[in-house]
């Protein structure tokens, strides 16, 4: 173990032997932190804050602090942030509104400098998120979106997996998994062709997602008879797609009409 002789360590704190704490840093009572993990100077990290295996936290970060919501009444809850995570400069996470609650960040998320995740969010497996970024409560992110720079999102919005938010948008409303939104208030635009492939999608899933893409958004079909035809096409990506849909309760961002 590693601690600076200027860090602040509650002895009450929960670190294996491989964790490095830099200059400055605080770690209050009940923190965890797993093996390989690095934390930078004057980083702060609050009670009730679980640390995965060899995440990286940057200077000036403040993780598990509690949530901005009055009305929380200082419940004991949780912030999670998984394994292989990066947390860039000055981010803020916070941990759950709720007792036993928690906030996570899921295994490889990449949080870029000043991004903010706000109580009970549930960050996807490989999401990025990037600066100035803000995610408000209760937001689920699924594996792999990702969020640009400037993004503000209203809280109880879903991300679907794989999806992309375009810099400065504005999302009140669901954003469906494989689709690129962008705007304010943020509307569908595309598909997200570029990280699908990226990301190994066989070409046969694309062409049948560019194929859903016009049938829910080009055709001028009612949202109901959409779905009915996309369940006739027999690919996965697709299901969850309308899966994805099905389930929405605040409704989709669906493309600006003129």
């Amino acid at each position: 173990m590693s601690i600076h002789p200027t860090a602040l360590v509650d002895p009450r704190a929960n670190l294996t032997d491989e964790a490095e704490i830099g200059p400055y840093a605080v770690v209050e009572p009940d923190v965890e932190i797993g093996e390989g993990t690095v934390i930078g100077a004057h980083v702060v990290l609050k009670s009730g804050l679980r640390l995965g295996k060899n995440v990286v936290v940057h200077e000036g970060a403040v993780l598990g602090g509690p949530p901005q919501d009055t009305k929380f009444q200082g419940s004991r809850s949780h912030a999670v942030v998984e394994d292989d995570v990066v947390i860039r400069e000055f981010v803020t996470i916070h941990r759950s509104a709720h007792e036993d609650g928690r906030t996570r960040v899921g295994r490889g998320v990449y949080i870029m400098a000043y991004g903010h995740v706000a109580h009970d969010c549930d960050i996807g497996d490989g999401a990025i998120i990037a600066s100035y970024a803000a995610v408000a409560g209760h937001i689920e992110v699924g594996a792999k979106a990702f969020v640009s720079g400037g993004v503000a999102i209203h809280q109880f919005t879903r991300v679907g997996e794989l999806s992309m938010i375009g810099g400065g948008s504005k999302v009140n409303l669901d954003v469906p998994p494989f689709m690129t939104v962008d705007g304010v208030p943020a509307r569908a635009v595309g598909l997200n062709s570029i990280e699908l492939r990226r990301a190994g999608v066989p070409e046969g899933e694309i062409r049948a997602l560019k194929h859903a893409y016009r049938v829910l958004f080009r055709e001028k079909r009612a949202l109901d008879d959409a779905l009915g035809v996309l369940g006739h096409i027999e690919r996965d990506l697709v299901g969850r797609l309308a899966t994805f849909i099905r389930r929405s309760e605040r409704g989709i961002c669906r493309p600006r009409t003129r």
